[in-house]
């Protein structure tokens, strides 16, 4: 069977996975480091994203034994932005990290449209989207070339094409959610109605060839293209409503299937497409913890951790009362304040540096938990399980924590590459007509389940206390 090479191009590094649809031949990371900067600026070199697509690539290519390959596919950011010259391809700024903030007082100058806007594209008038970035480049960087997502460019660069997938459009605040089109009202409101925009495709769609991986001969297709989380969706096989998944990266992502119709969240949740196929299109509703790997990150960078993946051993067995909120980037659903508004509160004397390392798991678990709870809701299916994936599922200490917290069993993927598994399978949709989407993707049972300690009321009582400490710092509305 030949092969499939899976690019997932994210916030921290780009992987890339050779696959040949029964078992994963390579497997090559190349890292990337965004710059966060003063006043919740995120930003990061377009060349160094696509040099680590170029790397990544060829360097799992070799390592499988340069097999014969059906497609390239890619997963992309999301919502990270930036412009570039659709004649050579050069870019004309930074890439604005998802993460990044600086847009937020476009988006408090069009406030009184934020009715307009959710039930428009199912999302809030939030910093965190493509089009206020889109908007905040236009006015202070270039006027010159195009505005888009990072999955234009980088697809322009290798195909020669200017398209974007459904997914991503769906982040963007531009597209009509159940028209599964651009907006043109919306465009204007965010003075992009003279943009030139890419066209919207199937994410089993083959948009062109590339050869930049250095194969000879004839081009690769390019296909499956899709947002990294329903990457992961797609790959956890959460394919009908009340099925949730949540993957453990930079930050933290909740999705959940909901059928093929985009129900909008009365619970301050955001509505996308979960994909886009020739046979069906699928919709969840999605939730952010902006800080998660970044907040751990940021514990090794203050001292207080000695390294990533000693999260378990340096992290006390209870938190003393101490509780911590992951607002470093802001906080999304439902409180929506863009800006940095992480906290610890509960604090004492006896509040010990072990102790302040178990905060943030509790709360990192409680954010995904409250998340969760509002899911559940807004579908009317009880969650009975969460399925969850991506590197900080490393941690017993914080899958203990969510299951305890959630009061459900979580159930880890057994692959720490879900999202280019997820993205491979879509490339294989695209070159198969009768290929269904659940015979696409791989089977599998959990590599670790963590079923639930705590009593209920305990952690009824911790999840009270941490949603009295988000309240106070997401009223906090004089951040640097």
């Amino acid at each position: 069977m030949t092969a499939i090479l899976a690019v997932d191009q994210g916030t921290s590094g780009t992987k890339a996975l050779v696959h040949d649809g029964e078992r994963t031949l390579s497997v090559v990371e190349v890292p990337v480091r965004p710059a966060y900067l003063d006043g919740g600026r995120v930003e990061v070199d377009p060349l160094d994203l696509l040099a680590s697509v170029r790397q990544a690539g060829t360097r799992a290519l070799r390592e499988a034994g340069d097999p014969p390959l059906a497609a390239v596919s890619l997963a992309n950011q999301g919502e990270s932005v930036l412009a570039w010259d659709p004649a050579t391809g050069r870019p004309l700024s930074t890439v604005l990290v998802w993460q990044d903030g600086r847009a937020q007082d476009i988006c408090a100058d069009l406030g009184e449209h934020g009715e307009l806007v959710r039930r428009r594209t199912g999302l809030m008038l939030d910093p965190y989207f493509s089009a206020p970035k889109m908007a905040w480049l236009r006015r202070h960087a270039t006027r010159e070339g195009v505005v888009t997502t990072t999955d234009s460019w980088l697809v322009h660069q290798l195909t020669g094409a200017f398209v974007t997938d459904a997914t991503t459009a769906s982040r963007s605040l531009l597209l009509d959610l159940d028209e599964v089109a651009w907006d043109p009202e919306l465009l204007a409101l965010f003075g992009l109605d003279d943009e030139a925009l890419p066209r919207v495709v199937r994410c089993d769609e083959v948009v062109g060839g590339t050869s930049m991986f250095g194969r000879s001969g004839a081009e690769i297709p390019v296909a499956g293209l899709v947002v990294d989380q329903q990457a992961a969706l797609v790959a956890e096989r959460c394919l009908d409503p009340g099925m949730v998944k949540c993957t453990y990266g930079t930050g933290a992502f909740l999705l959940g299937a909901m059928g093929e119709r985009a129900v909008r969240s009365t619970r301050g949740l955001t509505s996308s497409l979960a994909w886009s196929l020739r046979k069906s299109t699928g919709y969840c509703l999605d939730g952010q913890v902006y800080t998660a790997g970044s907040a751990v990150r940021w514990l090794v960078d203050l001292g207080l951790l000695s390294a990533p993946d000693a999260l378990d051993a340096e992290s006390a067995g209870d938190s003393g009362g101490a509780c911590f909120v992951p607002g470093l980037a802001g906080l999304a659903q439902p409180w929506w304040n863009p800006k940095p508004c992480g906290a610890f509160t509960g604090l004492g004397l006896a509040t010990t540096r072990g102790r302040l390392v178990r905060a943030v798991v509790e709360g990192l678990a409680a954010q995904v938990a409250t998340l969760a709870q509002a899911m559940s809701a807004d579908v009317g299916v009880p969650l009975t399980r969460l399925r969850v994936d991506g590197g900080l599922t490393r941690s017993h200490a914080l899958m203990q924590a969510q299951a305890d917290l959630l009061q459900v069993p979580v159930d880890v993927y057994p692959s720490p590459h879900a999202t280019a598994l997820g993205t491979a399978a879509l490339a294989r949709l695209a070159l198969d007509d009768e290929l269904s989407l659940p015979a696409a993707i791989d089977e599998w049972s959990p590599a670790m389940s963590f079923e639930p300690i705590w009593t209920e009321q305990r952690a009824s009582e911790a999840m009270a206390r941490w949603e009295q400490a988000a309240r106070c710092a997401a009223a906090r509305k004089d951040n640097a």
